[in-house]
């Protein structure tokens, strides 16, 4: 039965006078990712695939060293689109993503619409497993579209309830063959089991 990973970059430098999709990891984020990259679950992918955003590439670049792997970037990927505000202070930020997954058929202060995000991310998915029989697959990238990703998998409704845990560096799996998830959010960093 092979499985799919999705991985969300763990923490990262954050400084508003970088656009956000240009931040990397932090010595922290880093630190995760390497320990990830050494479980079980990580030992076992045979592909990675990637959002273009420095801080997903970054962690990719961390699970792929230690097994040959190159890493696929599918620029489609990416976070949800909240370019409308740029960077905002963290109350102010997790006030916006609070109404984000709460009204996903409405644009939240210009960011791209809950709904629209997980049509996105879960498409890119869909195509990235088309006649894929390689083996585990892990997709690398973030934990507002990976929250979205979850919802639509286990057919539920959106919800921020099914958010990530804070501090990102998180993992949820699915079966490739049925696309239903194992469970919910665990630290990259434990080990995963079937």
């Amino acid at each position: 039965m092979a499985r799919a990973f999705y991985v969300t970059h763990p923490q990262v430098r954050i400084d508003p006078a970088i656009p956000v999709p240009d931040w990397g990891l932090s010595d922290i984020g880093r630190a995760r990712a390497e320990a990830a990259a050494g479980r079980g679950w990580a030992r076992g992918l045979a592909r990675i695939v990637a959002s273009a955003e420095r801080k997903a590439v970054e962690t990719a670049d961390l699970l792929a060293a230690p097994r040959g792997l190159g890493v696929e970037i599918r620029p489609l990927m990416h976070e949800n689109d909240r370019s409308a505000t740029g960077f905002l202070p963290p109350p102010e930020f997790e006030a916006v993503a609070d109404a984000f997954f709460a009204r996903p058929l409405e644009s939240v202060r210009g960011w791209e619409r809950a709904a629209d995000a997980q049509a996105r991310i879960l498409a890119e998915a869909q195509a990235a497993l088309a006649g894929w029989t390689g083996g585990d697959i892990a997709f690398v990238g973030h934990g507002g579209v990976g929250t979205l990703l979850w919802c639509a998998l286990a057919s539920v409704a959106i919800d921020r309830r099914h958010d990530q845990l804070a501090g990102g560096g998180c993992v949820f799996s699915f079966d490739i063959a049925t696309r239903r998830v194992h469970g919910g959010w665990r630290r990259f960093e434990e080990e995963i089991s079937p």
